[in-house]
């Protein structure tokens, strides 16, 4: 989305929407584990997420996210776990953003990846995930995880 039409879009009072992807994996002791990434301009931790793409569904959307923004790949489930709003920043304002997120249980992860200079990225358990992520409800999503069937 561009940043023109969702800043007229956020003064007309609307919340805009994007999808993120939570990606998990058990870990070698059979705890789930989840990967958290830096964001690229305030380098806090975050999950991939992104706007919606024309043409793909939004756990596809979100499925595309993480392999952009991380480099993993793997199941994605079709229902939202849930969501989360945060602030963005868009030019020289702030808009409100509502995250759907879709968990992506991850099968590859490659070593080369489209934003991998960007971004760092680590593998954390859902204790050290939740203290690391700002957004309440995200903290709530991943306290709460459960392995989609």
């Amino acid at each position: 989305m561009k940043t023109k039409k969702a800043e007229k879009i956020a003064r007309r009072g609307e919340m805009l929407d994007q999808v993120g992807a939570l990606p998990y994996r058990r870990g070698p002791s059979g705890v789930v584990q989840f990967l958290l990434l830096t964001s690229r301009g305030t380098r806090r931790f975050v999950i991939p997420k992104g706007w919606r793409i024309k043409g793909k569904s939004d756990s596809q959307a979100a499925a595309v996210e993480a392999r952009q923004e991380a480099g993993v790949r793997g199941r994605v489930s079709r229902a939202a776990i849930g969501s989360y709003q945060y602030w963005k920043r868009l030019g020289k304002s702030f808009v409100p953003i509502k995250v759907a997120v879709y968990a992506l249980e991850v099968e590859t992860e490659s070593p080369k990846w489209k934003e991998a200079r960007q971004r760092q990225k680590q593998w954390l358990t859902a204790s050290q995930a939740a203290a690391l992520v700002d957004e309440p409800e995200l903290v709530s999503l991943i306290d709460g995880f459960t392995v989609p069937d």
